[in-house]
C-alpha cells in the first residue's frame, strides 16, 4: 500500500474540496465524479432539492448500499465457510473410503489364498 498521502482537489455540485489520501489519485477524483454526478442528477431531479439535500440523499444511499454490501459479504464469508467445512468432510470421508477399500482387498487377498489352499488339497 501506499504510505504517501495524494492530496486532490475534486469539485463536487460547484464546490472544491481538497483531499488528502493514502488512495491513488485515480480512485479519489473517480469517487468524486461519482459523488458529483450523483448529486447533479437528485438536485436536477426537483428544484426543491439544495446541495445540502443532496449530500444527505446521496449519504443515506451510499450508507444504504455499504449495509446491503457488508450483508451480502457477511452471507458468502457464511457460505464459503459451509462450502470449507462440506469440502473437509468429504475429504475425510474419501480417506476413510480409502482405508476401507485397502481392508476389503486384503481381506479378498486372504480369502482367495484360503481359496487357493482349499483346490490344492
Amino acid at each position: 500500500m501506499n504510505h504517501m498521502k495524494n492530496k486532490v482537489r475534486l469539485n463536487v455540485c460547484g464546490t472544491d474540496y481538497y483531499i488528502a489520501s493514502e488512495d491513488d489519485e485515480s480512485y479519489i477524483r473517480s469517487i468524486g465524479d461519482e459523488v458529483d454526478a450523483r448529486m447533479n442528477e437528485m438536485m436536477a431531479g426537483s428544484d426543491r432539492v439544495s446541495t445540502t439535500m443532496a449530500a444527505v440523499l446521496c449519504a443515506l444511499s451510499y450508507a444504504d448500499e455499504c449495509k446491503k454490501a457488508q450483508a451480502a459479504s457477511a452471507g458468502l464469508r457464511s457460505q464459503i465457510k459451509a462450502y470449507i467445512e462440506d469440502s473437509e468432510r468429504s475429504r475425510v470421508e474419501a480417506e476413510e473410503a480409502k482405508r476401507e477399500i485397502e481392508r476389503l482387498r486384503r481381506e479378498l487377498q486372504g480369502v482367495r489364498l484360503h481359496l487357493a489352499e482349499l483346490d490344492d488339497r
